[in-house]
Order: structure tokens, then C-alpha cells, then sequence
């Protein structure tokens, strides 16, 4: 009777919900993930000001699909991912609060569509606190919405575990297999070998496993994503080892070093830790970082004891490998390197804390609760404020480089013009130049080609106040903008109309 009068139900149809219609089970999680994924979006334009100007990795990528300026010499180890994940707004406009909000919204609905693939795996109040946990880090609100790649390998580490894990338990499930090869497809175009470190654990097991569909999704997935940067390699960098080799010394020289320690020195706001010296941030700053493996190490233990250790493990697999030429292999440290680490961590961390918090009978615990709230209140304030101090630091350095442009055009220096020397790459953009270097990790012309372009065009060489100008430019007048001096060109200075 109940099979029948459905039925007959469902044969009418309803212009909305019956009346005293509730959300199920499903809905409510995807609600949760929905609320979390807005909150970032809006942490996003609160927080990291859509008008901040664009940072120096950032104008290498913009550049090279923006008519604003000519395209940045783009180095061997960069990939072409975020510029093409930027150009549906970067290609007509040059409204740097504009792209913001683009990439703000955009990171915020891959959160959501992230989390989304583990719903098979943790419980909505486990995937929420997960989302939220990542979300809240300082590291993620400031790189979110910026023209950077790390974040969509975060997302796309995030994404790729969890198809992975759908794919292994039905073999029938086609959606999992072809969000198993956008993923992996998304981190290789964004950066080829993090791709290749994130998806080693799962290639491992499909092959130990024998699952020939995941593996065969995974290695396609890879294999187009990297594909362009492999031809590119040919067509432009002397081949693919001699692009991995230039890549590795560019770097530093890729191979064993400890930078743990490193990397513990830019938690407290510092984008680029190159050399990493100085003093360690303030303890407050860095307790996350030592309490995070601990919380995830719990969650595994969780994992075992309900008997679905699979998803944890994964989770835990990729991110140790995600994280580890970052803390073993390279000499340097910025914080945006470990967030696929960070993206997939979270999970079993969150995890932890809802058993911490509940019983298992689902009763709270008030004092564990109280205890949870105040160390994550307490999170949130120092994430917050390492991210106040990071956006106002930033923001004075990109004022400065548009002061400095603006300088530039007054003494006459406005496209089509070449800036070289010190930071001549963003203020090239800035300004609306090609950027050149003789030497360096962007040598791309030499000597001879710089004093036959100032010649015909403007062309300025930026120095440091206490620096010395390059051969070629120690009789050009000079003049100060900031804590730099400029060195104009022939045809500068016989171009400073109005």
C-alpha cells in the first residue's frame, strides 16, 4: 500500500516542497558545504582588498595573456595553467579588483565541488569543519584570490584523492573516473611535478590493487595536464631535460635539504622565505603547524577504530607526499607550497575533533567542546591577524611599484618601453613595459640587444639607492622613485611630454 500511494504521488506534479517538507540528510550536507565555501568567498573580498595590485609572480602570469603589457619572460619551472585560468578576464580588462573577485568567487565554488566528492567517505559535519579548517588558514583567504597556481593544486589534490577513493569502491561509477582525470589534469597544468608527487600514492595502490580504470584515468589525466609544458619544453627550452634541469637550477638546485625549519619561518606572513634566516616566529604563530600532524594522527586512529581507514589513509598518503619536496628537497620555503598538504590534511583533522567533541552516542562532551571552541577561537585570531599584517606589508610593496610607474611615465617612459634591473619585471607591468635581463634566473636578451632597443625605444634601468648601474647605463641621468633610482635611456628623456 505505501509502494502504491507513492506511486500515485509521485504522478502529481508539485510546484514546490509538501508541506512540513524537511531537509534530508543529503541536502543539510550539501547546505553546510554550501554556507562554508560562501563564508570564504566573503572572507576573500573582505579581507584581502580586490584592489590590491598584482605581486611579481603574479604580473609573470597576467602578462601572458594580458594586452595591458607584453608577456614577462616566463621561466622554465612556471606553468601556463593560471594564465589560462585567468584570461577569460585578464584577456579584456586590466581591472586588477576585477580578476579579485573572478578568482574569489572561482576558488570558492571549487572548494565547495571539492569537499562535495568526499560526502561517500565523512560524515557533512566532518567535511564542513574540514572546508572550514582549510579555509580559515591565513595562507589560503590571502591566496585564494590571487593569479597563483598553488591553491588549484590544493583544490585539485583535494578533489583527485577523493574521486579516487569513489572510482575504487564502484568500479561502475564513470563520474569518478572522469573527475579522477580532471583533477589530476588540473594540478599537472598548474604545476607538472606536484601533480606527479600528489598522485603517487594512488598510482601506487591502483597498480597494487590492480585497478586498471583509476590507473588508466590517473595517468591520463597527468599526461594531458603536463602536455603542453612538455611540448613547450621543446619548442622553447631546449628540450625536457634540459627544461627540468634550468627548472631545478633555478631553485636553488633541487635535491636534499631540510627545510622544516624554513618553512616554520614564513608561517608568520612571509610570502617568499629566499634566504630563510632570521629569527622563528612567535610561538602563538607557529602551535598550529606542530599540533596539526598530532590532530591528523588522531584522525587515523579514529579511522581504524570505525573500521573506514581507507579514506584516511589516502588522504594522509597524499598529503606526505605532496608536502615532502617542500620540506626535504628545496632550499627555500613560502607557505603557499604546502597547501595541498594543508587541503588534504584537513580532513582527518576534522575527523579528530568531532570524536574529541562527541560521544558515541552523539552526545556532546561540554568540556572537551569548550576546550575544542577556545584553541579554535584562538586559531582564528592569529591566522587573522598574520593576515592583516601579510595583506598591509603587500599592499605598501605593490603601491610602491605603482609609484614608481607612474614615475616612470611622467620622465617619459610609456609604452612601447623596456624596463631592466632591479624588480623590473612588475614594474613593467605597471608600467605597461617589456621587462629584460642580462643575467639571473629571467636572463632573456643581452647587452647588445638592450643598447640597440634604447636607441628606438624608452628604455630604463632600475637600481637600488646604493647600487651601481650597469655598464651601459652609467651616463644616463638619473633619478630617484622610492628606494630605487632610475637610469633613463636616450629616448626617455626625449620623451617627456605630457
Amino acid at each position: 500500500m505505501a509502494d502504491s500511494a507513492h506511486a500515485v504521488l509521485t504522478g502529481t506534479q508539485r510546484s514546490g516542497p509538501a508541506p512540513g517538507y524537511r531537509l534530508g540528510p543529503e541536502d543539510r550536507g550539501g547546505a553546510l558545504l554550501a554556507a562554508v565555501a560562501a563564508a570564504f568567498t566573503l572572507a576573500q573580498l573582505l579581507l584581502v582588498r580586490p584592489g590590491m595590485g598584482l605581486g611579481w609572480d603574479e604580473t609573470v602570469y597576467v602578462s601572458q595573456v594580458s594586452p595591458h603589457a607584453p608577456a614577462a619572460f616566463f621561466s622554465a619551472p612556471r606553468a601556463r595553467g593560471i594564465s589560462w585560468l585567468v584570461a577569460p578576464v585578464a584577456s579584456w580588462s586590466s581591472s586588477t579588483a576585477l580578476l579579485r573577485v573572478y578568482l574569489a568567487v572561482l576558488s570558492g565554488l571549487a572548494l565547495y565541488l571539492a569537499l562535495r566528492v568526499w560526502r561517500h567517505a565523512f560524515p557533512p559535519r566532518v567535511l564542513a569543519l574540514a572546508g572550514a579548517l582549510f579555509a580559515t588558514l591565513w595562507v589560503t583567504l590571502f591566496y585564494g584570490p590571487q593569479a597563483m597556481p598553488n591553491y588549484w593544486v590544493a583544490i585539485g589534490a583535494l578533489a583527485c584523492a577523493g574521486c579516487f577513493l569513489r572510482a575504487r569502491h564502484d568500479r561502475r561509477d564513470r563520474a569518478a573516473l572522469a573527475g579522477l582525470a580532471g583533477a589530476a589534469a588540473l594540478m599537472a597544468v598548474m604545476r607538472p611535478m606536484d601533480a606527479v608527487w600528489v598522485v603517487l600514492p594512488l598510482l601506487v595502490l591502483a597498480a597494487l590493487e590492480r585497478r586498471g580504470r583509476p590507473l588508466a584515468a590517473l595517468l591520463a589525466g597527468v599526461a594531458a595536464g603536463s602536455a603542453p609544458w612538455v611540448i613547450e619544453a621543446y619548442t622553447g627550452y631546449g628540450g625536457l631535460l634540459r627544461r627540468l634541469s634550468d627548472g631545478s637550477a633555478i631553485q636553488g638546485g633541487l635535491g636534499w635539504h631540510l627545510a622544516v625549519a624554513d618553512q616554520l619561518r614564513s608561517l608568520g606572513g612571509r610570502t617568499l622565505c629566499r634566504p630563510c634566516t632570521g629569527a622563528m616566529p612567535h610561538p602563538v604563530v607557529t602551535a598550529w603547524w606542530y599540533v596539526l600532524p598530532l590532530l591528523a594522527l588522531l584522525g587515523l586512529v579514529v579511522a581504524l577504530r570505525a573500521r573506514r581507514t581507507p579514506p584516511t589513509l589516502v588522504a594522509l598518503a597524499c598529503a606526505a607526499t605532496a608536502a615532502f619536496p617542500y620540506l626535504f628537497l628545496i632550499g627555500y620555503a613560502a607557505p603557499r607550497f604546502l597547501l595541498p598538504a594543508y587541503a588534504l590534511l584537513a580532513l582527518p583533522v576534522a575527523d579528530a575533533l568531532v570524536h574529541l567533541v562527541r560521544k558515541p552516542d552523539g552526545q556532546w562532551r561540554p568540556l572537551v567542546l569548550s576546550l575544542v571552541a577556545l584553541g579554535l577561537a584562538g586559531h582564528l585570531v592569529v591566522q587573522y591577524a598574520v593576515l592583516a599584517h601579510t595583506v598591509q606589508r603587500t599592499t605598501a610593496d605593490r603601491r610602491a611599484w605603482a609609484a614608481t610607474a607612474a614615475d616612470l611615465h611622467r620622465l617619459g617612459v610609456r609604452p612601447p618601453c623596456l624596463l631592466t634591473g632591479e624588480e623590473a619585471i612588475p614594474i613593467a607591468f605597471y608600467t605597461g613595459c617589456g621587462s629584460a635581463a642580462t643575467d639571473g634566473p629571467n636572463a632573456n636578451t643581452t647587452r647588445a640587444d638592450i643598447e640597440r632597443t634604447a636607441g628606438r625605444l624608452p628604455v630604463a634601468t632600475l637600481t637600488p639607492l646604493d647600487g651601481a648601474p650597469p655598464a651601459y647605463a652609467r651616463t644616463w641621468p638619473s633619478h630617484r622613485s622610492g628606494d630605487l633610482r632610475l637610469y633613463l635611456g636616450p629616448r626617455a628623456r626625449g620623451n617627456t611630454g605630457p
